[in-house]
């Protein structure tokens, strides 16, 4: 008899499960009710960088998943066959003002290489040499760029991973769902058993928890990015992503379409209204390298929550109290590059089985749920 699993939350994680779970070698003999009401998605607001690699941060559990996220969502592109307005490996340009700094930053690149071949060619660009890979730019900065880096629609994404699985073993069902005290799903009618349940319900998580009396050591951010309209460039839709020092992400679309963004406000909690002074910080930050952009520019706002945990790193896995039910949560503004692989590994051990050790991505879970 076919296994049944649930999954509540149809982002990054659980879109990406539903996918693997479709897709990998014995998925298809398993029957998969993905639960959504799409209020406050961060991946459905998201665009974003996958360009792990020249990040400065020291957690090397958190680099180490980055950087197999992102040639998880290499294979997953053309393993999906996703169009480019999805994900597009267009490459990407991190600027430095300070000559040192950029020196300091071409030498960790040329050093990251040797650990991570899929960042493809690194360069060291002068401004003039940025601005005629990006002409969108009138104030272009120095950097380096990294030919392995993509830009990626989280939205458009996760409607397509999720449309692909409902072809093979997913129904999808736009309602809430709880827990009861068992780990099983309450809806208004009664309870349901699964045999297993994949809970990636981002800063949610502690609300679905809390029947179980677990508590999990996340908060929620709220998000907010702008689309602008540009002039079109025959080259802008293979133009790379900036990522400037200090500001905001700086994403080509192509067809005359920019993404600026994002916002992190940890104040705003699960309040999902745009505001004007978000837009105007995201506005202000555009013009810092295209002083032609006004907010008659300004197209669409977007408005999400993510999830942080108290170390601001991605955790997952099975609880030990409750062995049917896997979490995943405080994936951060970083959910786009981990997402895929966090929801590919979740997929793993339920149609294999075992005891997975994934402590070179993530400290024990017990750090996190209390």
């Amino acid at each position: 008899m076919n296994e049944k699993v649930a999954i509540i939350g149809g982002g990054i994680v659980g879109a990406s499960a539903a996918y693997y779970l479709s897709s990998l070698p014995g998925g298809s003999q398993i029957s998969v009710t993905l639960y959504d009401d799409g209020a406050g998605q961060a991946t459905k607001a998201a665009a974003g960088i996958i360009s792990p690699w020249l990040s400065k941060r020291r957690n090397q559990r958190w680099y180490q998943l980055a950087k197999d996220g992102a040639t998880t969502l290499m294979t997953l592109a053309r393993q999906a066959n996703l169009a480019t307005d999805i994900y597009h490996q267009t490459g990407t340009i991190i600027t430095r003002t300070n000559e040192k700094d950029l020196h300091d930053l071409y030498v960790l690149a040329q050093e990251r290489q040797a650990d991570a071949p899929d960042m493809g060619d690194v360069e060291l660009l002068s401004a003039k040499e940025v601005q005629q890979r990006m002409p969108l730019l009138t104030n272009p900065q120095p950097g380096i760029f990294v030919s392995g880096g993509a830009r990626i629609d989280g939205g458009a994404l996760v409607t397509e991973l999720l449309a692909q699985a409902q072809r093979v073993n997913l129904t999808v069902k736009h309602e809430r769902v709880n827990l009861d005290g068992d780990g099983n799903l309450q809806f208004p009618t009664g309870k349901q058993h699964f045999d297993h349940v994949i809970i990636a319900a981002g800063p949610w998580l502690n609300d679905l928890l809390k029947p179980l009396g677990i508590k999990a050591a996340v908060r929620p951010q709220k998000g907010q990015l702008i689309e602008l309209s540009v002039p079109d460039y025959s080259t802008q839709e293979n133009m790379p992503a900036l990522m400037p020092e200090g500001e905001r992400d700086f994403i080509p679309l192509g067809y005359g379409k920019l993404i600026v963004g994002a916002t992190h406000d940890d104040e705003a909690g699960f309040n999902l209204t745009a505001t004007p002074e978000a837009t105007q910080d995201l506005l202000n930050s555009a013009k810092q390298f295209a002083d032609y952009l006004t907010a008659d520019n300004v197209t669409k706002v977007k408005v999400g929550t993510r999830a942080y945990s108290t170390d601001f790193s991605p955790f997952f896995g099975r609880l030990k109290s409750h062995p049917q039910l896997l979490v995943a949560s405080g994936l951060g503004a970083s959910g786009l590059t981990t997402g895929p692989l966090i929801g590919r590994l979740l997929a793993g051990t339920l149609i294999y089985g075992g005891t997975p050790d994934w402590s070179n991505y993530e400290k024990p879970l017990s750090d996190y749920l209390s």
